[in-house]
């Protein structure tokens, strides 16, 4: 068999439960080609089938018709370099739940005007350097003590995110957070989810104060896509080996050039970029597209 559909749910809110799995098995056998036995990587969480001769656009949509709008993530890929060697993520509103930039905002009281220019940002509606230069700009004589004020107060992360980072890391894949957000907050996030390496902005900072502006250049989209090549090229891998994660517009770059690009939650021009979509479940779900099973998972 030379791709396998996945579907992956959330065993807290949207399972995957045995009739499901049934019902998307039927609906696969009935296109034209060959279709392999159910086969569950975590009872009620996720499982797959394996396809041959079918065009996985055309499998992912028959599933999602006969599940009528079931929350549960449909994936399809090849099995070849089903495992990744390299994990690329994204840090906010990824790795994290928050945006760390409207945390700031919280305590000098524009969190309404810096959360609408993220948001624009990250649909793509917006330049993204510029962006960061202007709400950058607004945090002008906000006391540094803030920065980890916000990371102890205001910042949690994402179900799943250690359990995805440890496992890979495990497994003998390089791990590395890439975000257009900020190194005071990369270097904490990075350290406590347990990624190898660890890239962002820097807000500059003059006598324990922050100055309000950015240190130059301002990393996004390109930057993200360097460094997922940076890597590559030093572990010798090829890009089917890559596995790039995010939510915004500036994530797309690297989601397009990925081996398996994936929109976590993410905005909906990230999802039509992306090869695969997970809206329902969290980070484990990356673990489980990759065939990852419950016992590997829990070792």
């Amino acid at each position: 068999m030379t791709h396998v559909i996945t579907l992956v749910g959330n065993p807290q809110q949207s399972p995957v439960s045995p009739g499901l799995a049934d019902a998307a098995h039927s609906a696969l056998s009935r296109l034209d080609g060959q279709v392999g036995d159910i086969n569950w990587l975590s009872p009620g969480t996720a499982c797959d089938v394996p396809i041959d001769g079918i065009d996985p656009t055309v499998a992912v949509e028959a599933v999602r018709a006969v599940l009528e709008g079931q929350p549960v993530d449909i994936v399809a890929q090849r099995r070849k370099h089903r495992r990744k060697r390299l994990l690329i993520a994204d840090m906010d509103s990824t790795m994290i739940r928050q945006e760390c930039i409207d945390e700031i905002a919280e305590f000098v009281g524009r969190r309404a005007q810096v959360a609408a220019i993220t948001e624009r940002a990250m649909r793509g509606d917006i330049d993204f350097p510029e962006a960061v230069r202007e709400r950058a700009n607004m945090f002008a004589g906000l006391g540094a003590d803030v920065l980890e004020r916000v990371y102890d107060e205001s910042i949690s992360l994402t179900p799943g995110a250690e359990t995805l980072v440890r496992v890979m890391r495990r497994s003998g894949a390089v791990t590395a957070l890439v975000s257009g957000g900020f190194t005071q907050f990369t270097s904490r996030v990075a350290e406590r989810v347990g990624f190898d390496y660890h890239h962002g902005n820097e807000l500059e900072i003059v006598a324990g104060k922050l100055t309000g502006k950015a240190l130059e250049p301002i990393k996004g989209g390109d930057a993200k896509v360097e460094l997922l090549d940076r890597y590559r090229d030093r572990l010798g891998i090829s890009a089917e080996q890559t596995l790039a994660v995010g939510d915004g517009a500036n994530d797309i770059p690297m989601i397009k050039v990925a081996g398996l690009g994936v929109a976590f939650h993410g905005k909906p021009s990230v999802v039509e970029a992306a090869d695969a979509e997970i809206s329902n479940g969290d980070l484990t779900a990356l673990l489980y597209i990759q065939g990852f099973r419950e016992a590997e998972i829990n070792a």
